[in-house]
């Protein structure tokens, strides 16, 4: 079988400053280009945009992720190929991928088959830099609180409470807890420290949020470095870093532009991960793609319960966007995973699995529309051995819920596999407009915050958390940060804290293990169970299935 990288690589890709201008009507001279099929857009030209102009946005989200795949981005690139196809202007926004992921478990994550973004490649790996850019600002900001420490401390940063960690794009579980400033007065005060992966620094969320470089820069300083012997906080403003942070962000801050593979224009910026930050892409390229394109497919990262409970409670609430419909992804494969069926099986017929696994599907597409206020399209990702049966048993058991379920072969026939999808997404945005919802208010507490989303969007029956955490709660919202929303870190394989819980958990109980406040961001964050913001190496990496050949082409990528 022809592999994703495979397909990328054999794509006849055309020049990108031609292709933008031809399908969204960008002026050349308003793209930076890196190379004839990566460039970034001007901030001056999206200034100059119709402030009055929004497309549609198409929120596409999935079923609890499964090791059996469920093909979200794929799903998001075919859609976006199919509605081009029927006669609409769209663009698709996605994020970008991280290192981790690529040389971890995931492998690449730019779509699937003949569904996908490309290079490929470059995509994948260092793409435009804005990671790297990401990962500098956040360590600069490190850099400076332990100089400003070393050199007199005139704010009297309390060692003990330094909050700040470092990042670096890369599973590595060794960086979790350490020790620095070691070796004696001229390299510092010893201090506990650890780092954390790219995609959940505030930096990765301030700068997806972000609507202009003067709201970065202003959010920027609001974060929250460590606290004095009074507990009071110190910002990054008092250690004087916000504008340098700004300067290394200021390139990378213009969204990225690329095609699918089908010659349509995807904008890829930000990449925060939804199991441990907010999961979405830039809301700058996200406003982008609606003033320049009459439909926009986005994405929000891992299963419903968490990027689309963040799109909507954190994104939509920042930033004014409103999707106007949602397409709710899953396999027969997934669905059976989440019934029981053994990963080895899944291409087996097993009709009580599959009807056991919809139950997750069924509280994903409940929240969905209930709690959000969202119309949706069930997408099935379909794969070549899917039974008819399968499919019928699906569309059966489903029919009381009254949702449109869209067979899509996108993965192997490109846009014309999705256009079924694409006349159903368009046929429910103008037959049944959305009444985008809050899940909560501001004004109400954090813990109430918190055991909303536990009931309403997981089914658990209560929070609990250790007496520790519960005061640091009740001080954040003392403090004054009681209006934030919240950041739930969670595992993305369950609706509980516990991964193996598949299916659709009931009288569960949601443990709050550790508190983080994004001052700069404006959210909490509420880390659960046992997910981890340093993810580490799995025992087989796909960094051990990558590597060049002699000629030059990357082979092993997804």
């Amino acid at each position: 079988m022809t592999s994703d990288l495979e397909i990328a690589q054999r794509a006849q890709l055309r020049p990108l400053v031609t292709l933008a201008e031809e399908k969204l009507g960008i002026p050349p001279a308003e793209l930076e280009s890196y190379g004839p099929y990566k460039a970034k857009l001007s901030l001056e030209f999206l200034d100059g945009l119709q402030p009055d102009r929004e497309g549609r946005l198409v929120l596409v989200t999935a079923i609890s992720p499964t090791p059996a795949g469920e093909g979200k981005t794929t799903t998001s690139v075919g859609l976006t190929d199919a509605l081009n196809r029927i006669g609409k202007k769209a663009a698709v926004c996605l994020r970008e991928p991280s290192l981790g992921p690529c040389f971890g478990m995931k492998g690449g994550a730019a779509g699937g088959g003949f569904a996908q973004v490309v290079p490929m490649e470059d995509i994948n790996l260092h793409f435009t830099g804005d990671f790297h850019a990401i990962s500098l600002s956040n360590n600069l900001l490190a850099a400076m609180v332990d100089n400003h420490i070393h050199h007199g401390n005139q704010l009297g940063i309390d060692q003990r409470r330094v909050v700040w960690r470092r990042v670096v794009d890369m599973n590595d579980r060794a960086l979790r807890e350490l020790t620095v400033g070691l070796g004696g007065p001229a390299n510092g005060f010893p201090r506990s420290d650890g780092f954390d992966i790219v995609v959940a620094s505030e930096v990765m969320a301030i700068f997806c949020l972000s609507s202009s470089l003067a709201e970065l820069k202003e959010r920027l300083g609001r974060i929250i470095v460590g606290y004095n012997r009074s507990l009071e906080p110190v910002f990054a403003r008092d250690i004087k870093a916000a504008g340098a942070m700004t300067a290394l962000l200021k390139d990378a801050f213009k969204p990225n532009l690329v095609q699918t593979l089908e010659g349509n224009i995807a904008f890829i910026h930000g990449g925060p991960f939804a199991n441990i930050a907010h999961g979405c892409n830039s809301v700058m390229a996200t406003r982008a793609a609606m003033k320049l394109a009459d439909y926009v497919v986005t994405e929000a990262g891992f299963g419903a319960d968490l990027g689309a409970e963040k799109f909507i409670n954190i994104k939509c609430r920042k930033s004014g966007i409103r999707p106007h419909a949602a397409v709710l992804v899953a396999t027969i494969k997934a669905l059976k995973f989440h019934g029981g069926a053994a990963l080895h099986s899944l291409e087996e017929d097993n009709p009580m699995a599959l009807e056991r696994g919809l139950a997750n599907l069924e509280r994903h597409l409940r929240n969905l529309r209930e709690h959000f206020g969202l119309p949706c399209v069930v997408a099935i990702n379909r794969y070549s051995f899917d039974r008819s049966s399968e499919i019928d048993l699906v569309q059966k058991k489903l029919a009381h819920h009254q949702v449109e379920i869209v067979l899509a072969d996108h993965w192997s026939r490109g846009g014309e596999g999705a256009e079924e999808l694409a006349r159903s997404v368009v046929r429910v945005i103008e037959q049944s407009p959305a009444d985008v919802r809050l899940l909560y208010e501001d004004e109400i507490p954090l813990w109430e915050k918190m055991s909303t989303i536990a009931r309403k969007i997981y089914g658990a029956t209560d929070v609990v958390a250790d007496t520790a955490v519960r005061k640091q709660i009740k001080r954040l919202q003392e403090q004054g940060f009681g209006h934030y929303p919240i950041c739930v870190a969670k595992t993305q394989y369950s609706f509980s804290t516990d991964p193996h819980y598949l299916g659709a958990p009931d009288n569960h109980v949601i443990k709050i293990r550790e508190v983080r406040l994004a001052a700069g961001a404006e959210f909490i964050v509420l880390v659960c169970g046992r997910i981890m913001t340093m993810p580490g190496l799995p025992s087989s990496p796909a960094a051990e299935r990558i590597d060049v050949t002699d000629e030059g082409q990357i082979v092993g990528l997804f």
